[in-house]
């Protein structure tokens, strides 16, 4: 077995687990939610292959049933502020020609007001963070943009480990029993109590230099 295979299954055992990410994911889109009174916060994900968006966290209306749901990569808002990577805030959708009333009426929530901002990664556009319907009597700021790109941040980041752990989950369900093995080792690695690690990691070192070619 080659270095970089060993490497690959060790990491997708300690990564293939998203619930941690997802869980980050939906903290962040509650924070926002709360933070700017709004009536909804979700976070989408671009899915390159199918040039989709998917909502992959909600909050406020519609986070029973919308995660896990896909609209075309140039849908709507969503759409465009991915696509141009640039931030839109509209204290009233209707006038506007970028706005989808068709994506939103199958959400089953249609907004009258948005915040959206691309979620961006070493300069690759990962998805978009939206916030929606803010008290009625607020007027967005300079310094409610800097708060929102700093749940930007966080939430690119989050999105960034998620895929990250989505990769390595499809390369160990592609691999044979041996990488399955080892895997599971990453996996019984990452949950020992921090005295029992440093002794473990050493072990895997030394296993690893015994089998490099």
């Amino acid at each position: 077995m080659s270095d970089d295979r060993f490497q690959t299954a060790v990491a997708a055992g300690v990564l293939a687990d998203d619930e941690l990410h997802r869980s980050l994911l939906a903290s962040i889109v509650e924070t926002a939610r709360a933070i700017f009174s709004a009536k909804a916060s979700s976070i989408f994900l671009l899915d390159e292959d199918a040039e989709e968006l998917v909502f992959e966290a909600v909050a406020g209306e519609g986070s029973d049933d919308l995660v896990g749901r896909r609209f075309p990569a140039d849908t709507g808002i969503a759409g465009w502020v991915l696509a141009t990577r640039q931030p839109l805030v509209l204290e009233d959708v209707e006038g506007d020609p970028r706005f989808g009333r068709e994506a939103a009426e199958s959400t089953g929530y249609v907004p009258k007001g948005i915040m959206a901002v691309p979620l961006l990664h070493e300069d690759t556009a990962l998805g978009v963070l939206s916030v929606l319907d803010r008290p009625k009597d607020t007027r967005f700021t300079l310094a409610e943009m800097d708060l929102l790109s700093r749940f930007a941040n966080q939430a690119a980041i989050a999105l960034d480990l998620l895929l990250r752990a989505r990769r390595a989950r499809a390369a160990l369900d592609n691999a044979d029993e041996e990488l399955q093995r080892l895997a599971q080792l990453g996996r019984n690695l990452d949950a020992l109590p921090s005295e029992r690690r440093g002794p473990a990691l050493r072990l895997l070192a030394a296993l690893e230099e015994i089998i490099r070619p």
